[in-house]
């Protein structure tokens, strides 16, 4: 079977597009906006306090807890904040990535659905759909988009 024009599959591939770019916008504001959620009840449970939030750590026997409690607090606002604005997409979900393997080792190692919700399916959703987000990149609805395009309209215009 051949095809004698190319309009329909232009159009579908413009549909496809436009999918993608609202389904990657649905994924990162699903992410950061769970991310800064989390931040946020580490901060609240923590008794509002970034240093509570590395006491928060030493009780889960976190190493290094009173530096890497806090930062990892931060990197959840920012870094889910920065997700959701589609900024620095590649290297944020990355270190989401990161970050979900250490609590899935570190914290969340439980039976997968334990009782107890010290289970790891949460993380690992949360880290696989963080590298998802770093390979597919932001999209055409994102700031890393826009940063491309005015990179490249000044290179060109230099």
């Amino acid at each position: 079977m051949t095809t004698t024009g190319t309009s329909d599959v232009g159009n579908r591939t413009a549909a496809g597009s436009v999918a993608r770019d609202l389904v990657l916008l649905l994924a990162r504001i699903g992410l950061g906006v769970l991310m800064v959620a989390h931040a946020k009840l580490e901060y609240d449970f923590a008794g509002g306090s970034i240093a509570g939030v590395g006491a928060l750590f030493e009780k889960s026997g976190i190493p290094l807890a009173a530096i890497t409690g806090p930062v990892n607090m931060l990197f959840e606002l920012v870094g889910g904040a920065a997700m959701i604005l589609g900024l620095a997409v590649l290297p944020v979900g990355v270190l989401m990535a990161l970050n979900m393997l250490g609590a899935w080792i570190l914290v969340h190692h439980g039976g997968l659905y334990a009782l107890d919700y010290t289970g790891p399916e949460l993380v690992i959703a949360l880290g696989l759909l963080s590298l998802v987000l770093a390979v597919s990149g932001a999209g055409r609805l994102g700031l890393d988009h826009l940063i491309v395009r005015l990179v490249r309209r000044r290179s060109r215009t230099a």
